[in-house]
């Protein structure tokens, strides 16, 4: 049987801790190159997981390789993953999709023309908790969701490493870089309803700090350029809204990654599993207590990937929906430059 030929592209800690030992526990895949800007350790990556090729160019790679997975900054997303599917090439592109809308729809315009898997690595989705409330959820135990709740917290957890603070490479902070998982999450379970609507806020007045107490590394605070708390109130098209908090730095008790999701018939919340609803006369808490899990969800993305990418699956995070994402995301942003709602026209 022929091998999947996957090519990685960007070998820092995303590369190395998920992707690649995920992909060598697939038969039906051949690590073939690797490439980043920092050769040596390209080279180092390449000799610690017996990968045959380094490549200094991305077109280098492309003649090699059927699949690529890019985990480079986010300023880089766009092009690699456009200039990939124009030369046939699958891509598994780490989140957030790209910087900006107009990005994700010339990445999407690029699948669409090559007929090429391009799957956003939003990989909360295949968590065992993820997974049984989406079941729960389309087997109508909430009803028609109305209010949607995202806490996405951390106390005191600033990445000190890479270039997670650089707005030009990232293009955001807490909220493109964390906040954006739970938020795919939350649009996902409730079946992608379209964004209408965002009034958000972001700040940045901790981490600007000098001295600042961090659990993640030194930051530096003149260079700080990004932020480290957002909220955001999102109206979406089918009526329901979403509340999202989210934070690499706050003034709170604890780190808290919390979704729940209001219903017609019941709610439910996801970390942990729990099913929330008035019935026979009472107010009743169904808590789940055991979920079968035979496989991390690293695991569980990589197989997704390749069975697409093989034919054998329809990807479960669209291009579409991961361009949703982004819309929140950069609406957001304008939102609390202008100090005003902004309207968002998806596609």
């Amino acid at each position: 049987m022929t091998k999947l030929r996957i090519g990685v592209i960007g070998v820092g800690g995303i590369a190395t801790g998920r992707h690649i030992p995920a992909f060598l526990q697939l038969p039906t895949v051949e690590l073939v190159a690797v490439s980043d800007m920092n050769k040596a350790q390209a080279q180092k990556v390449a000799k610690d997981f017996d990968i045959p090729y380094v490549c200094e160019q991305l077109e280098d790679m492309l003649d090699k390789i059927d699949a690529l997975v890019i985990c480079t900054p986010n300023k880089f997303h766009a092009p690699i993953a456009i200039q990939a599917l124009n030369a046939g090439v699958h891509v598994l592109c780490e989140k957030p999709m790209a910087l900006n809308t107009q990005e994700c729809e010339a990445m999407t315009a690029a699948a669409e023309k090559s007929g090429k898997v391009l799957l956003i690595a939003y990989h909360w989705r295949f968590m065992k908790e993820s997974r049984a409330a989406k079941q729960l959820i389309e087997l109508g135990e909430i009803g028609e969701p109305l209010v949607i709740r995202i806490q996405s917290m951390r106390r005191r957890k600033v990445p000190g490493w890479g270039v997670f603070t650089n707005r030009d490479l990232q293009g955001g902070g807490a909220l493109i870089d964390y906040g954006c998982h739970l938020l795919d999450l939350a649009l996902w379970l409730v079946g992608n309803p379209k964004p209408a609507e965002v009034s958000g806020a972001t700040f940045n007045a901790l981490s600007r700090q000098q001295g600042l107490v961090n659990e993640w590394g030194t930051i530096d605070a003149e260079t700080f350029e990004v932020e480290d708390h957002a909220t955001a109130f999102i109206r979406l098209e089918n009526g329901a809204v979403i509340l999202l908090e989210t934070s690499w730095a706050a003034n709170i008790l604890a780190d808290e990654e919390s979704l729940s999701i209001s219903g017609t018939k019941g709610g439910i919340d996801v970390f942990p599993l729990r099913i929330n609803k008035a019935a026979n006369g009472m107010l009743m808490t169904n808590t789940v207590d055991f979920i079968p899990e035979e496989k991390s969800y690293d695991l569980l993305q990589a197989e997704h990937f390749v069975a697409c990418c093989l034919g054998e699956s329809t990807a479960i995070a669209s291009p579409q929906e991961s361009m949703h994402v982004s819309s929140v995301i950069e609406a957001i942003y304008e939102s609390s430059t202008k100090g005003a709602s902004v309207t968002i026209n998806s596609n």
